[in-house]
């Protein structure tokens, strides 16, 4: 089973950091074979919304740039489960993120489909005053939606609950490996 973990933020030593690094070590209990992608750490352009806005990516299901966006869609398509954690900067997810799965939903929106029914984990970690980390949370899953993927569970992890949430994310990432082999008992 892999286990693609997919995060964003410029601070490798925050909040974010630290709730993926607890959700890696309850997937490290496991049988996982696992694939940490820091996006910040690549080269992922922005969609330029070529063609008139269509771009090519909706007939050929791939993106023209030649950048790191293919290797890592690759890795998503072959995972059995995806993680993403985000920083959240104004309400949102980060902005290496919103490039990332602008161009992803692009490419499968309208042509490949490969993700689709695929069960997601997303995590939003705001260290403000964390009231945009429910918002950036409803933002990746509507994203997710577009492309026919599910969240199994949506996690805010804000600087006031950080002592009982961090600790909680190494049981979740245990719990979620545990359930791709498993199967899932949600509907929707």
């Amino acid at each position: 089973m892999k286990i693609a973990v997919l995060w964003s933020s410029p601070n490798t030593d925050g909040l974010t950091a630290a709730a993926k690094d607890q959700f890696l070590s309850g997937l490290q209990k496991t049988d996982a074979k696992i694939e940490e992608i820091h996006l910040n750490k690549l080269q992922i352009e922005h969609c330029e919304a070529c063609g008139r806005g269509w771009g090519s990516c909706a007939v050929t299901g791939q993106c023209w740039k030649k950048d790191d966006f293919s290797n890592v869609y690759e890795k998503l398509v072959q995972a059995d489960g995806i993680v993403l954690v985000s920083a959240v900067y104004w309400h949102d997810i980060t902005e290496c993120m919103k490039a990332f799965l602008d161009r992803l939903r692009r490419c499968e929106t309208a042509h490949n489909h490969f993700l689709s029914g695929k069960r997601c984990i997303l995590i939003a970690c705001a260290g403000g005053t964390g009231l945009g980390a429910i918002e950036c949370l409803h933002n990746m899953e509507d994203t997710l939606k577009h492309m026919g993927m599910r969240a199994y569970d949506r996690i805010p992890v804000i600087r006031y609950n950080k002592e009982y949430m961090l600790p909680a994310l190494v049981a979740a990432g245990e719990m979620y490996a545990e359930r791709i082999v498993s199967g899932f008992d949600m509907q929707y």
